[in-house]
């Protein structure tokens, strides 16, 4: 997991993104459809079309991150184009990196103690 500092937010892009492209052209994305500032310190995921990799890009300050997480079951899921752009919280980019369904993360169960 990516140490979140305070503050920063975690952007979806929703639809589906070409995965051969690089921090550049996905900085790119992020000015033109996005309308957000990629150096901002903000991370931004994008997901590819069969909807099992994912790419998130941040500037921690330094300089340009790009991480890539592919699944190998299953598929990341994804706020639907109509949405526009979605954004999500730190917890909920770990339920999402896992493959699980950020929206409505189900509780396990746990006993009751019997007195």
């Amino acid at each position: 997991m990516i140490p979140l500092p305070t503050g920063v937010r975690v952007w979806l892009a929703t639809g589906y993104t070409d995965m051969r492209k690089g921090f550049p052209s996905l900085a790119l994305q992020v000015q033109e459809i996005l309308h957000r500032d990629p150096l901002c310190g903000h991370l931004f995921c994008f997901r590819g079309r069969c909807g099992n990799l994912l790419k998130v890009i941040w500037h921690d300050g330094q300089g340009a991150c790009l991480f890539t997480k592919r699944l190998e079951r299953g598929r990341f899921i994804w706020p639907s184009p109509a949405e526009g752009v979605a954004t999500i919280s730190s917890a909920q980019l770990g339920y999402l990196l896992s493959g699980i369904d950020w929206r409505h993360p189900q509780e396990t169960w746990r006993p009751t103690s019997v007195g």
